[in-house]
């Protein structure tokens, strides 16, 4: 490696590869391999150990801080499960709309706390739904049976004046009756009901086997999918903001909430919607009529009604919304308004205008997030309750302040303190590729790439991404392709975002494989998968991810971010 070309390029490959090697093979945990920079970057002479450790807390961490403590917050009083099981109610139990209602929720909450917890959530709730339905499908078979006996009894026992016997036969003896006469007619049919009744339960269990499958994949799928929304909704989309103010630090914060939103939701949109059908045919068969319960049979239609009860009556134990409640949502709400106002791109934002020095903002999302999170630990989560003490107190009321909506204790236990090393981690390598000259090496050696058509490059990086993020962390798989591939479009005179924002969208892709990403391997610990069942839904959803998204990168993402063009900030001569 060394004799091949100049040594601190050599040297800043030589961590790269081992750091790849370690987060493939999760040798160290990830969030140890990521300190490695710190070590070995000053031991090379790469860069100096104050510099490295800089990149460990920059803005983008406390983007990702302050997001993640208001998800904290959102989880601590519940709020995200009261919002899963209202959006149930409304879209109903019908096999097509509840698998939408499962897929529409999971991808909202997805959007603003993490993936894996929103599959902890609703799988669950998924499962005891399932499990209803199956009951209540194998109680109707059983009744059907049930009734249909009872009612040939009811027949044998009512005679009817065409089926009384003459007096003839009244007067035979009971030895003389013949043997087809002693025979109830259900002698004959009990064999026939028997194997009836088998069929139709195996058919009941087959159907119910892959309804599981499917409502199981929808959750982590739609989990992936939804946490590209938002800048804050995966990781990956936080490194791809990190990295482009790190290598672009005149960029303009063309990255930001609302642009990111601009871009990434309909693509979103418009993949949930791929999923949705590509799971219905798989697992439901496409049957619009069956799907959607148009002219469902009345024993179907009790079946919905007791698999609704069944959200129903989780709903309720929820109770009335509390006064905590009601704050989260408040701040919720204003979090996201400010958001998206801050810098909206076709008008001034607040920030610009209130906040204003020499023509430049200081307040960036990250600023918006700690604002909000230091006032959940300041507001109350209640009213403050009036006891009396005689003995301590002498009788006087005391008043008990109510703890505010979250203490530090939840958040120490509930934060994923490791994505913060990871996230630092990446920027570090990113840094090091640049100062040790890699990037441009690696960017130069890219340049035959010119020749291929710009739509064609974007798709097969995105295949590359979407493959390698099955068998790789998609954080790990951002930090190490998103600086080789800026330099790359520098070389080829690309506009780096046109390279840059796929891929980070195809890392979210990881949908063939239980160890690709923990909702998968949430929903896999079921039981309920193979990994073969998993394989062949992700394969075919992972080529319509990067068709759609290389087609929103060569549509709305175009115009949105001027990629037709090469921008100012990424000339570098």
């Amino acid at each position: 490696l060394c004799v091949s070309f100049p040594w601190q390029e050599a040297l800043c490959g030589y961590v790269i590869i081992v750091m790849a090697l370690f987060w493939c093979t999760e040798a160290l945990p990830l969030a140890v391999t990521a300190l490695l920079p710190v070590l070995l970057f000053p031991l090379m002479n790469i860069m100096d150990s104050t510099t490295v450790c800089r990149e460990y807390l920059k803005d983008t961490n406390m983007l990702f801080l302050g997001g993640l403590m208001m998800a904290i917050a959102i989880e601590n009083w519940n709020l995200h499960k009261r919002v899963a099981l209202r959006v149930l109610l409304i879209t109903g139990v019908r096999p097509a709309l509840l698998l939408m209602g499962f897929m529409v929720v999971t991808a909202f909450l997805s959007m603003w706390i993490s993936n894996t917890a929103t599959t902890a959530m609703m799988l669950p709730i998924a499962q005891a739904v399932m499990e209803q339905l199956h009951k209540s499908e194998v109680e109707s078979v059983t009744t059907g049976q049930v009734s249909e006996h009872t009612n040939k009894a009811f027949e044998l026992q009512e005679k009817s004046p065409e089926q009384e016997q003459s007096p003839e036969q009244e007067k035979l003896p009971e030895q003389e009756k013949s043997p087809e006469q002693e025979k109830s007619p259900d002698s004959f049919k009990e064999p026939e009901e028997k194997v009836e009744e088998e069929t139709k339960r195996d058919e009941i269990e087959k159907k119910h086997m892959n309804l599981s499958k499917g409502m199981s994949l929808c959750i982590c799928y739609s989990s992936s999918i939804g946490g590209i929304a938002t800048l804050t909704g995966t990781t990956p989309n936080l490194v791809l903001q990190g990295q482009v103010n790190d290598i672009y630090s005149d960029n303009g914060g063309i990255i930001n909430f609302a642009s990111w939103f601009s871009f990434a939701f309909p693509t979103m949109v418009v993949l949930l919607i791929l999923a949705w059908f590509w799971l219905q045919i798989l697992y439901l068969g496409f049957n619009f009529k069956k799907n959607f319960g148009c002219g469902a049979s009345p024993a179907a239609k009790a079946k919905e009604k007791f698999a609704y009860e069944i959200i129903k009556e989780e709903s309720k134990k929820l109770g009335k919304m509390k006064f905590a409640e009601i704050e989260v949502s408040i701040l919720f709400v204003l979090l996201v308004v400010l958001w998206f106002t801050r810098e909206p791109g076709f008008i001034p934002g607040w920030a610009t205008v209130l906040f204003n020095k020499d023509n430049t903002s200081y307040v960036t999302d990250a600023t918006v997030a700690l604002f909000i999170s230091i006032l959940l630990f300041i507001l109350p989560s209640g009213f403050s309750s009036q006891d009396r003490d005689e003995e301590q107190s002498g009788g006087r009321a005391k008043f008990r302040a109510p703890p505010p909506l979250l203490d530090w204790k939840v958040v120490q236990d509930r934060m994923p303190w490791n994505i913060v090393f990871l996230l630092g981690g990446g920027f570090a390598l990113a840094k090091g590729s640049e100062e040790s000259g890699l990037s441009a090496w690696l960017g130069s050696k890219l340049t035959p790439l010119q020749s291929i058509p710009h739509p064609a490059i974007a798709f097969l990086l995105c295949l590359l991404i979407a493959t390698f993020t099955e068998c790789t962390s998609n954080v790990a798989t951002t930090t190490l392709f998103l600086p080789i591939l800026a330099s790359m479009a520098e070389a080829i005179c690309l506009n780096p975002l046109y390279v840059m924002l796929p891929c980070t969208l195809a890392a979210s892709l990881a949908f063939m494989l239980p160890v690709a990403t923990p909702p998968n391997a949430i929903v896999f610990s079921y039981g309920q998968l193979r990994v073969i069942d998993m394989a062949k839904a992700g394969f075919v959803l992972n080529i319509l991810g990067v068709l759609t998204i290389t087609l929103s990168i060569n549509t709305w993402a175009s115009s949105l971010f001027q990629l037709q063009t090469f921008p100012s900030w990424a000339n570098k001569s």
